[in-house]
């Protein structure tokens, strides 16, 4: 049944949506407000190409999935040149996130722009979990949709996928919260880039992990939801092997990143 809704889901991705290489990214943000840039997030070309974007972007505005709103304040542009003293301010080696020396070209690419970050506190992610997005992002939840339930097609697709996404490890009756933490963090990208575009005025680049970059449901939709007039593009990055249609607007196909089965320790 979950294969079956796929095609309609590509329906909604744009009619030129296609492959690129990394050599063609400058000509595809073009007249782009906003550029959502995917990852995965241990890939290192993955984040060389984000790199490589932003410095033909020349963007406004960075907004980090990977960081708070106060560790984004740290990022001053006095530290972009120095990888050491920026990933201290940041406190990474405490995030959890792959090395820092991935991130760290892509501060450097746009030494002026303005820093955002979109991370929410886990304590808040958690209740949303249980409670719903809606709850716990608040009064403005309608404008990125989140009061509504989502269609019973894309709710079972996203179920799926975000049982896949944890090794099939968790219990069934936990994936409709998982949906709902991920429309949150969805959610606050969109916010955050709208936010960022507001005070700068653009372009801004967001990074985050492909399956935000989602151009059918995940931030490029919601900024398109919120504020239609906005020219949003999204660049999701992929490993091989990869299916020929992907729900992006324009995607990167790359061989996968060296590492051990990240489901072994579930197992």
């Amino acid at each position: 049944m979950i294969r079956a809704v796929i095609p309609a889901l590509l329906l909604c991705a744009p009619v030129f949506a296609r492959e690129i290489a990394p050599a063609d990214l400058a000509g595809a943000m073009l007249g782009a407000q906003v550029v959502v840039l995917g990852e995965v997030h241990d890939n290192p070309a993955h984040h060389a190409h984000q790199a490589q974007a932003v410095a033909a972007l020349r963007p406004a505005a960075l907004v980090f999935e990977m960081l708070t709103p106060e560790q984004a304040a740290r990022a001053t542009p006095d530290l972009r040149d120095d990888a050491a003293a920026l990933a201290a301010a940041l406190e990474w080696e405490r995030s959890g996130w792959p090395d820092f020396a991935m991130y760290h070209p892509i501060f450097a690419a746009a030494r002026g722009a303005r820093v955002y970050g979109a991370a929410l506190p886990r304590d808040a992610v958690r209740r949303s979990v249980a409670e719903g997005a809606a709850a716990v992002f608040g009064p403005d939840a309608p404008r990125f949709g989140l009061d509504r339930p989502l269609p019973a097609p894309e709710q079972a697709l996203r179920e799926a996928e975000q049982m896949e996404a944890h090794c099939r490890a968790m219990p069934e009756d936990l994936m409709p919260g998982m949906v709902e933490a991920q429309r949150l963090r969805d959610a606050a990208l969109a916010e955050a880039a709208l936010q960022a575009l507001a005070d700068t005025g653009g372009p801004v680049a967001v990074i985050a992990g492909s399956g935000h970059a989602r151009s059918d449901w995940g931030v490029p939709a919601l900024i398109r939801l919120a504020e239609p007039g906005i020219t949003v593009l999204s660049v999701g990055q992929v490993e091989a092997p990869a299916a020929p249609d992907q729900p992006f607007d324009r995607w990167i196909v790359t061989p996968p990143a060296e590492r051990d089965d990240p489901c072994a320790a579930l197992r």
